[in-house]
């Protein structure tokens, strides 16, 4: 710990424009400092980190397609090269969900029980074009979360994808392999799928693409049918998450779903941020189920909640969510749509959202927002493998989370959501390192 340095890289906006300034601090010694300290303890370790990523929907990929070559590489390297985000993951729809241009889904024909008119032209279309171009910026096979939002029609209770309905007994086996088949349609194009959730958001009656699933029929599903049809098409390494639903509820449906019976059949819990903060409902999932991974499988703004041009806010509030589910034990990190048009769709049912990268269409222009810059202050420093260190804060007006990562570089993250400067001491070996954090900015420090 001697001739300790400290790099800090700061984000703020003066008249809507990013300002990234950058300070090195030398550490000196503590001295018995008591006041506005930040505390680092790194043998003190708790969850293993995974990485960063987004949702590549029809929609995100339907817009792709109309972006300009220039436009296209600003997108990619932003998101997946080595010296931006380094995002590593991504999660793609098995068949349409509200992100979709209409409704579409692999078998329509009730008889076809064998798939023999299976088919992804529109994935092909509008979802590989993406996938491909970014695998090329990253230099490897991006890892692949597939998640289903609705069985095929005729399989449902209600006979259509959208308004919830419950999937028929009947046809528990069918979806199952079904969903197999998805996977290894993707596999024999090249790809890599590692994980897969049963359902995306089983609480949810939406008007778009949705099934209800309780947490008894969630069980029974994973047990007598996912299970065993992922075992017989040879995908036993496929990792399973459930619930992949709002936090307040999250411990309620691990409790019910994982036993003696399901437990080694369960990979994690995914998760969603919609209905607030419930931090601790992660902590205690985590304190339940030590071996299971927790990961946020989809988050964005809103615009029926949210206002569409406050993007400020919007950024602290991804930034806020983020460090609060690091320091209760999240695994991962999913962000939603990775590119959307100025109005936040196109979405098939007028449900309308942010994202970080935005297309306006009539004047062909690509808009990054200010949550690219805040969602970069994790993903850039925080590596895949990094372990979460102890830490203690004097002020609950500064937000932090601190990371080991694999070539033993500390890095912290401090959220400064108030309008004056925060002062901290970042303590760390009996040395101390002084920071004034900006009001209303992120930052990152980097100790070597």
């Amino acid at each position: 710990m001697n001739d300790m340095s400290l790099k800090y890289t700061s984000t703020s906006y003066k008249n809507n424009e990013r300002c990234r300034c950058q300070q090195e601090i030398t550490f000196i010694p503590d001295g018995g400092e008591e006041n506005y300290l930040l505390n680092l303890y790194p043998a003190v370790m708790y969850q293993r980190f995974e990485g960063f990523g987004g949702a590549l929907t029809e929609s995100a990929g339907y817009m792709y397609n109309q972006l300009s070559q220039e436009q296209k590489a600003e997108l990619l390297n932003t998101y997946f090269g080595t010296d931006e985000m380094k995002y590593r993951m991504v999660r793609i729809p098995i068949d349409s969900c509200d992100f979709s241009l209409g409704h579409y889904e692999a078998v329509e024909d009730s008889k076809d029980d064998t798939f023999e008119s299976f088919g992804m032209e529109r994935v092909e279309k509008n979802i590989f074009p993406l996938l491909d171009d970014a695998q090329k910026v990253y230099g490897d096979r991006l890892e692949i979360m597939l998640t289903p939002w609705s069985p095929p029609a005729y399989m449902k209770s209600n006979g259509e994808r959208n308004c919830g309905g419950e999937l028929k007994p009947e046809y528990k086996k069918r979806w199952a392999d079904y969903i197999c088949r998805y996977i290894k349609e993707y596999m024999e194009h090249g790809y890599l799928v590692k994980r897969i959730s049963l359902q995306n958001e089983p609480k949810a009656v939406q008007t778009w693409d949705s099934c209800v699933y309780t947490a008894q029929q969630e069980r029974e599903f994973l047990k007598d049918y996912m299970w065993p049809a992922l075992q017989e098409h040879g995908l036993s390494d496929m990792e399973i998450f459930i619930w992949d639903h709002n936090k307040e509820r999250v411990y309620e449906r691990a409790c019910a779903v994982i036993d003696e019976t399901t437990c080694h059949m369960v990979s994690g819990i995914a998760f969603h941020w919609y209905s607030g903060d419930h931090f601790d409902a992660l902590g205690m999932v985590h304190e339940k189920f030590p071996d299971k991974k927790l990961i946020l499988s989809e988050a964005c703004i809103e615009y029926s909640k949210y206002g569409a041009k406050d993007n400020l806010k919007n950024a602290q509030k991804y930034a806020h969510d983020i460090i609060g589910n690091l320091n209760h034990g999240m695994n991962a990190f999913y962000d939603w749509n990775i590119l959307l048009d100025a109005q936040g769709g196109p979405n098939h049912v007028g449900n309308f959202c942010d994202a970080p990268f935005l297309y306006d269409t009539e004047q062909r222009e690509l808009i990054r927002k200010n949550t690219v810059d805040y969602l970069w202050h994790f993903s850039h420093f925080i590596q895949q493998g990094a372990i979460r260190i102890g830490h203690t804060n004097y002020s609950d007006e500064l937000e932090a989370t601190a990371f080991l990562n694999v070539g033993g570089r500390i890095v912290v993250i401090l959220l400064n959501r108030t309008s004056h400067d925060i002062r901290v001491n970042v303590r760390l070996g009996g040395k101390m390192a002084g920071i004034l954090v900006e009001a209303n900015s992120i930052g990152t420090a980097e100790i070597y």
